[in-house]
């Protein structure tokens, strides 16, 4: 993305109503962070954008900064508040993107905070991997994935379904998308997985509510940094892409064992 950083922390903001908190407790302010320190960091955000939401404040793996996470985004502040960096930071030596750990260590820390039962699960028996997907019920490359759930499951990988409505949760004039009413109505439904399945075969289940985890969900996947749907995240929190093959993505889950 090329906006300006102000721009994108404010259409965060403006698109998602990410909620500013002056909690100390909930911006995840890591080790050796003092509390002017933090205070610092998120002046600095709230200069920028009223609305975005600190959630992690930790030491840059380079001098003089802090790394933080905030509305979705990665953010580099420096430690006297003058400056400030947004996007990738690579370490030539390694070749690597430098916050790839901290967005991973951050994912599955929050993705550990959903219970189970607020997900819909396809599962093996014995599955040897477990992935969490991020899922819009209209989206083609979402039925896509679905439709070889069964290939999934065979390479033993489970899917966790998490709810992301592409439209959002309110339109512009303040009611609910209509993405948002249909995946509500399928997490509300007696039996979420089949009217899962007949919603992504173009079948828009019967118009019900409940209590149900659609906007918390879809507010978490904004705060992890989901962009777009599919959304698969493994279970160390890499990002392993949109829509793949069984195939594809069961090399990606070995590849990362591999690598641990």
């Amino acid at each position: 993305m090329s906006k300006k950083l102000w721009l994108v922390l404010c259409m965060v903001g403006l698109s998602w109503n990410a909620p500013a908190t002056e909690n100390a407790a909930a911006a995840g302010a890591g080790p050796g962070i003092t509390p002017a320190a933090e205070r610092m960091v998120r002046q600095a955000i709230h200069d920028l954008s009223a609305t975005a939401q600190v959630d992690s404040i930790q030491p840059a793996p380079i001098p003089g900064f802090y790394q933080v996470i905030a509305s979705g985004q990665m953010l580099y502040v420096s430690t006297d508040g003058k400056y400030m960096m947004h996007g990738d930071l690579i370490d030539l030596s390694r070749h690597q993107n430098v916050g790839d750990e901290a967005w991973s260590r951050f994912r599955r820390e929050e993705l550990a905070k959903v219970p189970l039962s607020e997900r819909i699960v396809y599962a093996p028996a014995h599955p040897k991997y477990t992935v969490t997907v991020f899922t819009d019920v209209n989206c083609g490359f979402c039925r896509a994935l679905h439709e070889q759930m069964a290939a999934f499951n065979k390479a033993g990988i489970a899917v966790e379904y998490l709810a992301w409505p592409r439209e959002g949760v309110l339109t512009t004039s303040g009611r609910p998308t209509p993405t948002y009413t249909e995946m509500v109505s399928v997490w509300c439904a007696r039996d979420r997985k089949a009217a899962f399945t007949a919603a992504k075969e173009g079948h828009v289940p019967p118009a019900i509510s409940c209590a149900n985890p659609v906007k918390d969900q879809f507010d978490l996947g904004v705060k992890l940094g989901v962009d777009g749907t599919p959304t698969i995240i493994a279970a160390d929190g890499r990002v392993l892409g949109g829509y793949v093959t069984p195939g594809k993505l069961l090399q990606a889950l070995e590849k990362g064992r591999q690598a641990r």
